[in-house]
């Protein structure tokens, strides 16, 4: 494992302990019991998403300190041993004998070289450095902004599933007691038909619709089911872990209040998404300023000392001091046009940026326009599904009588039990589509 991803990883553990979001071992979980409220804070501990997001904002705060580490003094230290086994021989003029065109053999140099050297380097001044350290707070915080964002997304999905739960949940309740008054038709048309004021396919009819409302149940059954596997999968539990809700729709629907949200106002510099963006024009700006600090001067500063021995035995090696200290100063003068180009590119790349922002505003402001009469189409088509709920249950209680009486058909009586049926089921939709638009205008507002 890679330094970088171990200190990555360790310091992301020490984070989850300190803030108490420690992360317990599957094999420890057990059956759970959740409000609302309840499963979306247990979804920000556990979903993997979010806890993805967290690794990468504690990876962005690790690579902060590497940028701001390259500018900190550079120390090392250094040790080297040679032994010349057999040292080299160069061919010199002899100057001795005076025959300079005459070359001799000699030997030079000693058996055993070592040498120890202390070094230091500093950087002074360097502008891309100082941007770059910049850069890099702001991408930390954008990866804050990240998480916030994902943990937002989070809440929207377990509550989107919480909601469905509830409302399918609600849906098989309605078709049981439709199943069960049902059965009680076909038990007194058959009385009927024993008394003979009823025919055969008065009993047909019956057991037909009997049937296909227990089809309609099975397939109910297994898109709860189905359901409850999404929401397992957004908290970050196993398959075998048994969910049970402790709100009921009664409660979920008593707190909605679309007077009131509708009477709050927007903010769009408050909107994580407009946070995000924003910060990309900030990341945008500090890219055209690196570009434009690649043209300035950088100055740094060495430092080095060194012991070095020579000699033929090892015992009795004479050692010599050498140090030395200075700066290096560059200066960029020509670049053959690139660094212009480059300028130029980063340029465009921040007005794109803006203008990105600038359209999110727009969209912000449609959205929460488009949010808001949305809402208030909902909660009227819910009052009305509301209201014929009522009108359709009077109609089929009235044509149920009349049909045990004798005074209406088998298929009056099929068609007033559809229609109640058709009318639970149009409320119970206008419900979850009242819910899921009060959801996105809760979250454009940030009241999650």
């Amino acid at each position: 494992m890679k330094k970088k991803e171990f200190l990555t990883i360790l310091f992301f553990t020490l984070f989850t302990l300190l803030t108490g979001g420690f992360i317990r071992a599957q094999e420890s979980q057990s059956d759970l019991k959740l409000s609302l409220k309840e499963a979306q804070e247990y979804a920000i501990q556990h979903n993997k998403s979010v806890i993805s997001s967290r690794m990468d904002a504690a990876a962005s705060k690790l690579a902060i300190w590497e940028i701001i580490s390259g500018g900190l003094p550079q120390v090392s230290i250094g040790a080297g041993y040679t032994d010349n086994i057999k040292l080299p021989i160069f061919l010199l003029p002899d100057f001795f004998g005076g025959d300079l065109n005459k070359k001799i053999p000699i030997t030079m140099g000693s058996k055993f070289n070592t040498n120890v050297t202390l070094q230091a380097s500093m950087l002074i001044f360097n502008a891309p450095y100082l941007v770059g350290i910049e850069t890099m707070k702001l991408a930390d915080k954008l990866a804050e902004t990240g998480v916030k964002s994902t943990e937002l997304d989070t809440r929207q999905s377990v509550a989107t599933s919480y909601y469905l739960i509830l409302v399918s949940e609600e849906s098989l309740r309605i078709v049981d007691n439709n199943i069960y008054n049902l059965k009680e038709t076909l038990k007194s048309t058959r009385a009927m038909y024993s008394a003979g004021v009823a025919e055969s396919t008065d009993i047909d009819q019956m057991v037909s619709n009997v049937t296909m409302t227990e089809n309609t149940r099975s397939s109910l059954e297994r898109n709860i089911e189905m359901n409850y596997n999404l929401l397992r999968f957004q908290l970050g539990v196993k398959p075998e872990i048994k969910i049970t809700l402790s709100e009921e729709l009664d409660q979920i629907e008593a707190n909605i209040n679309v007077e009131a949200l509708l009477a709050e106002g927007f903010n769009y510099m408050n909107n994580l998404n407009y946070e995000l963006v924003d910060g990309q024009v900030k990341m945008s700006a500090l890219s055209l300023k690196t570009v434009k600090s690649q043209v300035l001067p950088t100055l740094s500063a060495f430092y080095s000392n060194s012991k070095t021995g020579q000699g033929d035995k090892l015992s009795t090696l004479p050692w010599y001091n050498s140090s030395a200290y200075g700066f290096q100063f560059s200066v960029p003068i020509f670049g053959s046009g690139q660094k212009y180009t480059n300028i130029r590119k980063a340029r465009i790349n921040y007005e794109k940026a803006i203008n990105t922002k600038d359209m999110l505003v727009d969209q912000l402001l449609l959205q929460e326009k488009q949010l808001r009469y949305n809402l208030v189409n909902a909660n009227l088509q819910y009052q009305s599904q509301k209201n014929n709920v009522e009108v359709s249950k009077r109609v089929f209680a009235s044509t149920e009588n009349k049909y045990k009486q004798g005074m209406a058909s088998s298929l009056e009586l099929t068609q007033a039990n559809s229609l109640y049926l058709q009318s639970e089921n149009n409320y119970v939709s206008a419900l979850m589509n009242l819910l899921q638009t009060k959801l996105a205008l809760d979250k454009l507002l940030n009241n999650m």
